[in-house]
């Protein structure tokens, strides 16, 4: 067997008897500055790109979070839930929710209705606009309907920006109820029932 000391000669030997020229150190020096260019050119292109995508990118994320944040921007009343600061004066009509259905002859009624912060309730609204003081065609009628009930009488807690409050009651529970309140605006009504609470913002206005 070849010990390594004589494969190490016969491998110097062997490259002894190649003939290698001389490098063109020039040629050589030259071709390396031109790949350097060249990387660097490219390194140049890629970074531009990528600010490019960035500056296209970043407005079309704000703009989604605009669209998913805030009510800020949207139609008034097309969102399904109540939001502060969400009242109009005429609510569109949507379809129900399917437990607020009972008693509804379509079995995918559409009528004009505010549901819950929490979606815990719903305020059917059976005329618009509601109005304060009321007005002479029609009543503030609200039907409130709530998958919990146990018969225990819903408590409305009304709220205006400027802090005026006013205190309703509908004995029985969610139900039909025809709820006046002192002033047009903004109402925030927080609802108890049931042991269960909710929020919504209904409008009324000066008839």
């Amino acid at each position: 067997m070849i010990g390594e000391t004589e494969v190490v000669e016969l491998l110097r030997a062997a490259v002894d008897d190649v003939d290698v020229s001389g490098a063109p150190a020039r040629e050589l020096a030259a071709a390396g500055r031109r790949r350097r260019r060249r990387r660097h050119v490219v390194a140049g292109a890629a970074a531009a790109a990528a600010v490019a995508v960035v500056a296209v990118t970043a407005p079309l994320a704000l703009g989604r979070a605009d669209q998913h944040g805030t009510s800020a921007g949207a139609s008034p009343g097309s969102a399904p839930t109540s939001a502060a600061g969400s009242c109009v004066e005429r609510v569109p009509s949507r379809v129900l929710p399917s437990w607020a259905r009972t008693g509804f002859s379509d079995p995918r009624p559409r009528i004009p209705y505010v549901l819950g912060d929490q979606g815990d309730i719903v305020a059917i609204l059976f005329a618009q606009p509601l109005a304060a003081p009321p007005a002479a065609d029609h009543n503030n009628k609200i039907l409130w309907v709530s998958p919990v009930a146990d018969g225990s009488s819903l408590h409305i807690t009304a709220t205006l920006p400027d802090g005026t409050t006013a205190e309703r009651v509908v004995d029985g529970g969610p139900g039909p109820s025809i709820i006046d309140l002192p002033s047009p605006g903004c109402w925030h009504l927080t609802l108890e029932w049931a042991g269960q609470t909710d929020t919504l913002d209904l409008a009324y206005v000066a008839p």
